[in-house]
């Protein structure tokens, strides 16, 4: 294990008081639970104070291309507060996968999602982990795309497409405008990262990556390494608020919190909640310095964390009694969240039989 300080510095401390008073006054739980009925007039003028106002589209994009030429380390300490907040808003799926992948190119699209001016989606299903990319779209000569990618996220917030498509040289990376693919909203388990299915009927889409394989595998290694820190961001609000509601609620007289089982339910989510804080800071910090060790960080982080996130749900919903169990209460929505994440980029399980290959575990 590489030696890194997983401590918090003061930048990153004040990164997180900014987006955080920022969440509290424009991401409201009831502003959130509207998306399950359709209402997804929050999320463009929440992107855009995050995105523009704050400036965290060009978090991980060079000084020299017009971002901030911060590291991974500051973009986990903003996936931390949106996991807290259950925010709707495609800083995962555009600021970092999308412009992960495009590091390097040269293209001018980089720029422009450093600004906020589009937004990008990888066209990819959400589940695809890093080291199984399979293309299911051809491109010819001429650059023209035909195919299908089922369960993309953040699609129907971009502008443009990021696609991965097998043409005449191999695998290479296209850019199309969204509106330019047939594009299906699909109903997803969690409303605030929408699912939409992709269909490319011979469009033109525009080079931006030659050796497609190798960007798209740095982008979902990026994001599986940072999805971490929002699961961690996750389970930390339902500890927090779980405590916070069973230290006023009274019950045979007493302060539930008080009984003796409940202490035990919370004192080994605490434990396992501060090493998902752990897990995501060291993926963080190995992805930053692009070590050696950041697959197998990641991996670790992904294996640990995606259960933690629904464990924490799961103990909200239930700690919290009857009220936990209402549409009204936001418990439901950290819930249908973790749910989703433990499925993106390759779920617990396939991260671990991932880490034995990688510190060479023979399979049982």
């Amino acid at each position: 294990m590489t030696d890194v300080d997983l401590l918090y510095t003061e930048v990153e401390d004040d990164l997180r008081a900014v987006v955080r008073s920022v969440l509290t006054a424009q991401c409201e739980p009831g502003a959130v639970t509207a998306l399950y009925d359709g209402d997804r007039a929050l999320v463009a003028g929440l992107w855009k104070n995050i995105a523009v106002d704050l400036g965290l589209a060009g978090l991980l994009v060079p000084e020299a291309d017009g971002g901030a030429g911060a590291s991974a380390r500051e973009a986990a300490v903003v996936l931390e507060e949106l996991g807290r907040f259950v925010a709707p808003v495609p800083f995962l799926t555009s600021a970092v996968v999308a412009t992960t992948a495009l590091l390097g190119s040269g293209s001018a699209l980089l720029g422009q999602l450093a600004a906020g001016e589009r937004t990008a989606a990888l066209a990819v299903p959400l589940t695809t982990a890093a080291h199984a990319v399979s293309p299911t779209v051809s491109a010819d000569a001429d650059g023209r795309l035909t195919g299908d990618v089922t369960s993309v996220a953040g699609a129907l917030e971009s502008d443009v497409l990021l696609v991965p498509a097998t043409g005449p040289e191999g695998v290479a990376l296209y850019a199309i405008s969204t509106a330019d693919a047939n594009l299906t909203p699909v109903v997803s388990f969690d409303m605030t990262r929408q699912l939409a299915d992709l269909g490319f009927d011979g469009a033109a889409g525009e080079l931006v990556v030659a050796d497609g394989a190798a960007a798209v595998g740095r982008a979902l290694a990026a994001g599986t390494a940072l999805l971490a820190s929002e699961q961690y961001g996750l389970a930390r609000w339902c500890l927090d608020e779980t405590v916070a509601y069973l230290r006023e609620r009274r019950q045979f007289g007493r302060v539930v919190g008080g009984f003796q089982a409940i202490k035990h339910r919370l004192a080994e989510l605490y434990t396992a909640v501060e090493s998902g804080n752990a897990a995501a800071r060291y993926a963080a910090a190995t992805l930053a310095t692009d070590d050696a060790d950041a697959p197998v960080a990641a991996s670790v982080a992904q294996a640990f964390c995606s259960d933690l996130a629904v464990h924490a749900g799961e103990e909200a919903v239930q700690l919290h009694g009857g009220m936990g169990m209402t549409w009204e209460h936001p418990a439901h929505l950290y819930l249908k969240r973790a749910k989703a994440d433990q499925l993106a980029f390759g779920t617990a399980g396939t991260h671990r039989l991932r880490l034995a290959e990688l510190v060479e575990v023979p399979r049982p």
